[in-house]
């Protein structure tokens, strides 16, 4: 179940993700299988050669890539999650949901 972001925020996901772009959306999160974690950062890319290519650099494994019709993503959780956020200076994702 995905919460703390705003249909604006969805919505601008989705038409970068749409355009080809590596974009990113985080949001706080709740899953029993990860019952230590409460977010998830959701890099999105409709060019799935480009998203496989992204993983590969991020020392990613692209076969976690989830092949959605419309809005192919990886899910990125953990500590693995903080680093690329901070890699990409996505302060405002880190700030927001208490990464940093």
């Amino acid at each position: 179940m995905a919460f703390g972001i705003n249909r604006e925020e969805l919505s601008q996901w989705k038409a970068a993700v749409n355009r080809g772009e590596i974009a990113y959306l985080t949001h706080y999160w709740v899953d029993p299988r990860f019952p230590n974690i409460n977010t998830v950062t959701k890099v999105g890319c409709a060019d799935l050669e480009r998203l496989s290519k992204w993983c590969i650099a991020n020392e990613l494994p692209p076969k976690y890539i989830h092949h959605r019709t419309m809005f192919p993503h990886f899910d990125l959780i953990g500590p693995k999650q903080r680093d690329i956020l901070i890699q990409e200076q996505l302060w405002s994702h880190l700030e927001r949901f208490g990464m940093i």
